[in-house]
């Protein structure tokens, strides 16, 4: 790019003050905002040869790639399927320890925005990360389905009394019907994966008595879609160049994340 500087591209990072609405307002009449899958997950921007001392946002987190901590920025996304299986991040934050939040507190903070920009989701996903007790009972609250995984050691009792880990008890290929300890019912699924232990998975529905028609084709389904945000946070990184910033400051850093997710957006529609 011949009459393109440097010092052009580090103005605009820093000048510019886009946030996560920016890129909903962009996306919001490209798809069906009703009735569609809203997954929740978080990846490891890798940045190894960062100092987090001069370089903020930069810290060691756990990354499922490296199964281990590695230094780079932590990002939070929301990514929505609709109902024509077109899927599209529509929030997201990036993981800032000065803020003093969780990104349990990121995610909750994150799905109560969509719903005040108009978004209508049917159903949540999300991993263990995100089961947290706190979670369930705010999408509940919130009148939203969701399927989330389940640590093995989850209290969950079949008459409501004897409780016992999820881990012990008896699933069959249709799912089971449970009590979560300090939530309610549910129905939990188990699936095994190739040279893994098993998994177990909880899903949820506000409509009255729903729960013992959701089928496994359904769980399938449903975990299925949420692959999908696994396949963005690898397209980023792989196809966008997320990770190639040479800036220092926040704001430069947040305007980039922005406009990357904006070419993929752009990237993802036209392929569409």
């Amino acid at each position: 790019m011949k009459d393109l500087s440097h010092d052009s591209i580090n103005r605009f990072l820093l000048r510019e003050r886009y946030e996560p609405k920016d890129l909903f307002e962009e996306i919001k009449l490209s798809i069906n905002l009703v009735g569609g899958i809203l997954s929740g997950d978080d990846t490891v921007i890798d940045k190894p040869h960062s100092n987090p001392r001069i370089t903020e946002l930069i810290g060691y987190y756990y990354s499922g790639r490296h199964h281990r901590a590695v230094k780079g920025i932590q990002l939070i996304t929301l990514d929505y399927t609709d109902l024509t299986g077109k899927s599209i991040p529509v929030n997201y934050r990036i993981y800032n320890k000065q803020e003093g939040k969780t990104k349990n507190d990121y995610l909750r903070e994150m799905i109560t925005e969509v719903l005040d920009w108009g978004l209508k989701p049917k159903t949540v996903t999300t991993d263990t990360w995100y089961s947290s007790k706190e979670n369930l009972k705010f999408l509940k609250n919130k009148q939203l389905g969701f399927l989330t995984g389940i640590a093995k050691n989850r209290s969950c009792s079949v008459d409501g009394k004897n409780f016992t880990q999820v881990q012990k008890l008896e699933i069959p290929d249709s799912g089971l019907i449970v009590y979560l300890k300090n939530f309610g019912q549910v129905k939990v699924f188990r699936r095994n994966f190739k040279n893994e232990t098993s998994r177990y998975y909880i899903m949820y529905t506000p409509e009255k008595d729903a729960l013992s028609s959701i089928s496994r084709t359904e769980f399938r389904e449903l975990h299925s879609i949420h692959w999908g945000i696994e396949c963005y946070h690898r397209a980023i990184k792989q196809v966008c160049g997320i990770g190639r910033f040479m800036v220092r400051a926040t704001e430069a850093i947040r305007t980039h994340f922005e406009e990357r997710n904006s070419r993929f957006y752009s990237i993802r529609i036209n392929a569409l």
